[in-house]
């Protein structure tokens, strides 16, 4: 018996091999991976955040944020403290050991994006980016 997907079944095969594609070349590209990346990437926009609120601004469960925080504060890239008034919250901050990473970090991702797309038309970016947008508010309906 042959399987035979839709186009929106085969569309959804791309998007993740796409992802397990773009995640360790990323990673191999920029010395860190995109979890972190993103955790760093918004630690630096901010001066200081709860550690819950970054939790969900980058969409990743309690426990995974706990375990690259730990590592990212073993790399001396960021430092974590408790408010003396309620010791449940835990604030994050970037070293400025962080804030270089991120900088250098931030090249190397341009370099990676400017590659993978590098045969997109202006037009062919706008449309991609307006689907994509559109998926992922789709994805956030549910």
């Amino acid at each position: 018996m042959q399987c035979t997907f839709s186009d929106q079944e085969q569309i959804f095969h791309l998007l993740k091999a796409l992802n397990n594609q773009i995640s360790p070349k990323f990673e191999r590209c920029t010395g860190i991976s995109s979890s972190r990346y993103e955790l760093l990437y918004h630690l630096y926009q901010v001066d200081e955040v709860n550690q819950s609120t970054l939790q969900k601004v980058v969409k990743i469960d309690s426990a995974a944020i706990t375990r690259h925080l730990k590592q990212l504060e073993s790399d001396g890239m960021v430092v974590r403290s408790k408010i003396p008034s309620d010791n449940r919250v835990t604030l994050v901050r970037l070293t400025e050991e962080g804030r270089k990473r991120i900088v250098a970090s931030k090249k190397e991702q341009v370099t990676f994006v400017n590659k993978m797309l590098q045969d997109f038309g202006k037009e062919e970016l706008d449309v991609l980016s307006k689907m994509l947008g559109r998926m992922q508010h789709n994805i956030q309906e549910f």
